[in-house]
């Protein structure tokens, strides 16, 4: 018997390197999240020098079916990426894929959380 396609889907969005190791933390917090939500789908994508791209990841779980999907920047500042970049890919996958609800959720430094935990885990000996 085949599992449900998921509804939703999560794309954890960042710059890229050409290191191999860069990589690792993201996928960590995406392996963590299929932990805790295995219900959701989450992919990993960058902006440059790491496989996959947004248009590439996107075009994936669209194909699996999904009907919504947030991206979330895993930006500690928000800059041109941020603001620019991101955003006019945003809205080329709505134009792709409008029977899909597309968010883009904002920089993850910018809540509050993580400012906290930051603070928190800098300050400890």
């Amino acid at each position: 018997m085949n599992s449900p396609v998921p509804r939703h889907a999560v794309v954890l969005f960042g710059h890229g390197s050409r290191d191999p190791l860069w990589r690792q933390p993201i996928e960590a917090v995406a392996a963590r999240m299929q932990q805790l939500a295995p219900d959701v789908l989450v992919r990993c994508a960058y902006l440059e020098l790491t496989e996959p791209d947004l248009p590439t990841a996107a075009a994936e779980l669209a194909a699996s079916g999904i009907a919504s999907l947030s991206v979330v920047p895993l930006f500690l500042g928000v800059g041109r990426h941020a603001r620019e970049d991101l955003p006019m890919l945003i809205t080329e996958l709505r134009l792709r894929y409008a029977a899909i609800s597309i968010s883009l959720k904002p920089a993850i430094g910018e809540d509050a959380q993580i400012v906290n935990l930051i603070a928190e885990l800098s300050l400890q000996r």
